[in-house]
């Protein structure tokens, strides 16, 4: 058996198991807290910068992984499916990778490739080819992505509109949990809007152990609804089901608040604490998780239509 024959029977194994090990990563994924892990949702024209830091989430929140907004436009109402990074293996990068490395893969298992017809060892090297481009074109990516970040106007602090007075209404917060936040911003978020998110953290837990859709598209954006619903579906396939109870926010401050046009958007970094388990649908049984609470620090952006309630809009992990 020649060198080009061995490489066959390898690339063959190996896109056997991740064939098999895909789904399995995929699946695993949805069988925690509300929002699975994922950063999913949309902070409208802010979907792709992220929120400034506080005390209480003092890393930087992660990128979304799952997002309507597309770079160009972004906002709530855009089609499905775009971002650059829309979903883990998806978006424009994903397209790439999956064409390349899927003509390289199919050309060295057929004979062919990046430079079919010219034998065994010009496929491995037109696949190596591709890998090299894959980075190159990941690379500018990410580097355009930074450089749109850092183009984009601070709103933290100076300018704002916001006195000392308001100031230290906001920090009287802290006795329920609620800090001001180190991004004060034009729209003036009040006592009761922080009582609205905080009765929404614990209320989207429980219609999501309730599995209660409907009960979550009043209490979240048709967009957070669908991936809820979705990950609500691939515990159900796995016959599981995901119960958090005891949900208490220990910390949370204000990252920025502003308007778009009829709509108002808060980010609130939030630290809490609640017990997250999983179980066998049929028997009950302890699968995943664990009966002690654990401590979770998210960021979670809110959006109101005027005049209207709040709901959640995203939810970021935090570095």
């Amino acid at each position: 058996m020649n060198f080009s024959q061995h490489m066959r029977g390898w690339v063959k194994a190996i896109a056997i198991v991740l064939s098999l090990a895909l789904p399995v990563l995929a699946a695993s994924t949805a069988d925690a807290r509300v929002g699975g892990g994922f950063s999913s949702g949309s902070r409208g024209t802010r979907t792709f910068t992220a929120p400034p830091s506080t005390n209480t989430a003092p890393s930087t929140a992660q990128p979304f992984n799952r997002t309507f907004s597309q770079p160009s436009s972004p906002g709530i109402n855009s089609p499905v499916g775009g971002g650059l990074f829309n979903r883990p293996g998806g978006g424009l990068l994903g397209g790439f990778a999956a064409g390349f490395l899927g003509a390289g893969l199919l050309g060295m298992l057929f004979g062919g490739g990046l430079f079919s017809g010219i034998g065994g060892f010009s496929s491995i090297l037109g696949l190596l080819l591709q890998i090299v481009l894959i980075v190159f074109l990941v690379r500018m990516a990410m580097s355009w992505w930074q450089r749109r970040q850092m183009s984009e106007p601070a709103y933290a602090g100076a300018g704002t509109g916001v006195g000392a007075g308001q100031q230290a209404q906001a920090s009287a917060f802290g006795g329920r949990g609620f800090g001001f936040g180190s991004g004060s911003a034009p729209l003036e978020i009040q006592p009761a809007d922080y009582e609205a998110f905080e009765r929404l953290l614990g209320e989207i837990q429980i219609a999501w152990s309730n599995e209660d859709i409907g009960r979550l598209r009043m209490l979240a954006s048709p967009e957070m609804v669908s991936y809820l619903e979705r990950d609500l579906e691939q515990n159900r396939a796995r016959n599981r089901i995901n119960k958090t109870s005891g949900t208490k926010l220990l910390q949370g401050d204000l990252a920025e608040a502003w308007r778009e046009g009829d709509s108002d958007f808060a980010s609130v970094a939030m630290r809490f604490s609640l017990i997250d388990r999983t179980l066998d649908r049929t028997t009950g049984q302890l699968v995943e998780g664990s009966e002690q609470p654990t401590e979770i620090t998210e960021v979670w952006t809110f959006l109101r239509v005027r005049g209207g309630d709040w709901e959640l809009s995203a939810i970021q992990q935090t570095n």
